[in-house]
């Protein structure tokens, strides 16, 4: 058979049905065609591609890792077509449900309180925000938009870059009290220091030396966390010191419910925040660049 002459699309969106019902027999009667036909559908594509999609037994149904893998493909193509479809039928108009995974506090300080405006302009698109700082796999996730903090890794993701905040080492007033500000870096020995619980995140905390270098030292302290916004409320509590964005504790310093320390031997680290998704070569649907251009936009850090 020609390739021209396979209607992939069919063949995908039966295979997408057939894995969501759970069997050949459920996914017909969705289809309303016949078992049968549904399995020599099937078996025709696992043939045409040279690889088995699905493991039989007499009672489940389960995808190998080919067909999961095939799986999770076949349902972003479905909807990129749908989105498609959709759009060229109202000129183009940005619609259809956009999905942003988005480390906590860029969540609570940045995106949420633009959302109302983004959602007026454009209230075709229904945004399903997942705040975690958690790294999820875009494709597996069926994430349009990740909002990253650090450095990121080499990948086939395309960034643009939302800006970036300087690093600093914070207490609350009263940590400060009850244990003393310290003065200089080797103080921090004396001191509770609340690290991250993910491999991503840098394990030591640089200063400058006084004599032209740097040091780094490991935190240690009582308590490991996820995020930093977790981060941020044990500090408000007196908890320990903690090593944060500006961009994300602006408010408490300005509020002195946080107060920075050896900011001279702060070396001006900085923490950049990119939006990332999926390319190159793919064309972006409209509801997807516009919030990228939203989010430029709109967005200002320190």
């Amino acid at each position: 058979m020609a390739r021209q002459d396979i209607n992939r699309a069919a063949e995908m969106a039966v295979f997408v049905d057939v894995v969501d019902a759970g069997g050949f027999t459920a996914a017909a009667q969705r289809l309303k065609m016949t078992p049968s036909a549904v399995s020599k559908l099937i078996s025709r594509l696992e043939a045409r591609l040279g690889t088995r999609l699905l493991q039989r037994s007499t009672r489940q149904l389960h995808t190998t890792p080919e067909g999961a893998a095939f799986y999770s493909q076949c349902v972003r193509i479905l909807e990129d077509m749908d989105s498609a479809e959709r759009e060229a039928s109202t000129c183009g108009a940005p619609r259809g449900r956009l999905r942003i995974n988005c480390f906590v506090p860029f969540a609570m300080l940045y995106l949420l309180p633009i959302l109302p405006e983004f959602l007026a302009r454009y209230p075709d698109i229904t945004v399903d925000v997942a705040s975690t700082d958690m790294v999820v796999d875009l494709l597996e996730d069926r994430t349009d938009i990740a909002i990253r903090a650090g450095a990121l890794k080499e990948s086939n993701l395309v960034a643009r870059k939302l800006g970036e905040g300087r690093m600093v080492v914070l207490g609350s007033p009263a940590y400060l009290e009850k244990f003393g500000t310290p003065q200089t870096p080797h103080d921090l020995a004396r001191h509770n220091l609340l690290g991250f619980n993910f491999r991503r995140q840098a394990p030591t905390w640089p200063f400058l030396d006084g004599k032209g270098g740097m040091l780094q030292l490991r935190p240690e302290g009582n308590a490991l966390l996820g995020d930093g916004e977790s981060m941020r409320h044990l500090a408000l509590a007196g908890v320990g010191l903690v090593r944060l964005s500006r961009m994300h504790t602006k408010h408490d310093i300005a509020a002195g419910r946080l107060v920075p320390v050896l900011e001279d031997y702060n070396p001006a680290d900085l923490e950049a925040v990119h939006a990332v998704f999926l390319g190159p070569g793919k064309q972006l649907p409209p509801r997807v660049r516009v919030m990228l251009d939203f989010l430029i936009e709109k967005i200002r850090l320190d």
